[in-house]
């Protein structure tokens, strides 16, 4: 693991209080998935909110799914960040 993943996953701990480990198994449990998949992407997000201990309303999650399945994701940090806070 280089630094920038060290530092990363470390904020991820910190921050979001969520296992490395955890990471590890949901990025390889979704390396061959189906982002076109409605229902593959809202089983994930989910996940992911759950193992952050976030709960998102239905209409943020519907948000996420759609942005995810239409692919039109933000391409920068700000972006991203903006669509899963509101």
């Amino acid at each position: 693991m280089n630094n920038f993943q060290k530092g990363l996953f470390d904020k991820l701990q910190k921050n979001a209080n969520i296992n490395p480990e955890d990471v590890y198994k949901v990025a390889d449990s979704v390396k061959h998935a189906n982002f076109k998949d409605e229902q593959t992407v809202r089983n994930l997000v989910k996940q992911l909110s759950q193992m952050a201990n976030k709960p998102l309303s239905k209409e943020r999650e519907d948000k996420i799914v759609q942005s995810i399945v239409n692919n039109n994701m933000p391409s920068d940090m700000n972006s991203l960040n903006k669509l899963f806070k509101k």
